[in-house]
């Protein structure tokens, strides 16, 4: 996996910097971040629902945690203006920095959902100049939004002397304002953007060291969106965005059980208000994760059919919605491939106090994409 090691997906430019519009980032210069290391950046995952937070050092021993932070973001009323969601991420941000004691201010941000694409390209042998305008016009091809407002990079994979092959990141503009936006009101300067989906396969690889010729699934199921990324023996990721998660799967068990969402949620997080009747969900959450069953399922065949790689036999399970009680268990009955939860900080040294370490021990399986974007090199 060292090409993820060196695909940074530069999709910001510079702290406080503007994105360049239909853009690749080849070349970028680094002058911003002289004196600082990468071991002062903070992986900040800013979903829905939550905000979590991972500043890791790597020595030759490996990755060790130093600080962790994790914080629910207020719930916003039906009506309630976009500027009020600002406010209610910033503070969650607010109170990660401030559970975590960290110093840093320098933060890698992901994206994924709908306004983000990876894709692979493969073109005939072309100059190295014309490498960029050939992948800017596939993205205008292949992906789901407008390329002029939007920003490309792209990472070039050896694959003979006869094709350029490679994989392009694309994300709106939009879409990176907000999340760029979002680390700013908390006074967090964003030097890097990186896609969900990769940092889960940087982070595998980290931990985990694969044996290389074995296909890895990493299946990330956060509150709006499931990440589904994969790495084959052909050295390309790739990676679905599947809009269907723990928040879809919450509605459906309360619609089946016919109590309010709230209920269900607390029940799930195991704080259940002892003066309600009891629900017992296990034989619901199987029906309510059956959509999102059949698209894993679909996505993995596609994928094995296209990708002419070997076939997925393990998923690792993470994500907020990794923790729930019987979840992976359903998974792992219901699709062709093992599932197995995964905790990338099951064998990291924590270097902080108690409270990261209870954290990390706690909420580690949901924190793993914070961890891949802490991983990146600035």
């Amino acid at each position: 996996m060292a090409v993820l090691r060196n695909m940074v997906g530069k999709l910001v430019q510079k702290v406080g910097g503007k994105s360049r519009s239909g853009r690749g980032s080849r070349g970028v210069s680094r002058k911003w971040f002289f004196g600082r290391s990468q071991n002062q950046v903070l992986g900040l995952d800013t979903g829905s629902a939550a905000v979590k937070m991972v500043e890791l050092q790597k020595s030759r021993a490996g990755w060790s945690v130093t600080a962790a932070g994790i914080a629910e973001i207020a719930n916003q009323p039906a009506g309630d203006s976009d500027a009020k969601a600002e406010i209610n991420t910033a503070k969650a941000i607010n109170q990660c920095l401030k559970s975590s004691g960290s110093q840093t201010r320098l933060a890698v941000c992901g994206v994924c959902g709908p306004e983000v694409a990876v894709r692979s390209f493969k073109f005939p042998t072309l100059p190295p100049a014309e490498i960029e305008g050939a992948v800017l016009l596939e993205a205008s091809q292949v992906c789901p939004f407008n390329i002029e407002e939007s920003t490309v990079d792209y990472q070039v994979i050896p694959d003979g002397k006869e094709f350029v092959s490679g994989v392009l990141v694309a994300a709106t503009n939009k879409l990176i304002e907000r999340k760029r936006q979002a680390s700013e009101n908390a006074s967090l300067g964003n030097v890097l953007m990186d896609v969900d989906g990769l940092a889960l396969l940087n982070c595998f690889a980290e931990c985990e060291k694969p044996k290389n010729g074995k296909t890895t699934a990493i299946l990330n199921v956060g509150n709006c969106y499931t990440n589904l990324a994969i790495m084959g023996n052909n050295n390309v990721p790739f990676v679905r965005d599947i809009a269907y998660a723990g928040d879809d799967i919450v509605k459906e068990l309360a619609r089946e059980n016919n109590v309010s969402p709230e209920a269900v949620s607390k029940l799930l997080s195991g704080c259940e208000d002892g003066g309600a009747p009891r629900l017992e969900l296990s034989e619901s959450l199987g029906k309510a994760c059956a959509k999102l069953i059949t698209d894993v399922a679909e996505t993995l065949r596609y994928y094995s059919a296209q990708e002419k790689s070997a076939a997925v036999d393990e998923i690792f399970v993470c994500g907020g919605f990794a923790l729930v009680k019987g979840f992976v268990e359903v998974l792992d009955s219901r699709l062709a491939a093992k599932a197995v939860l995964w905790n990338p900080f099951e064998q990291k040294r924590c270097e902080a106090d108690s409270k990261c370490r209870d954290i990390i021990e706690k909420h580690g399986p949901a924190m793993a994409v914070a961890a891949g974007l802490a991983m990146r090199s600035i």
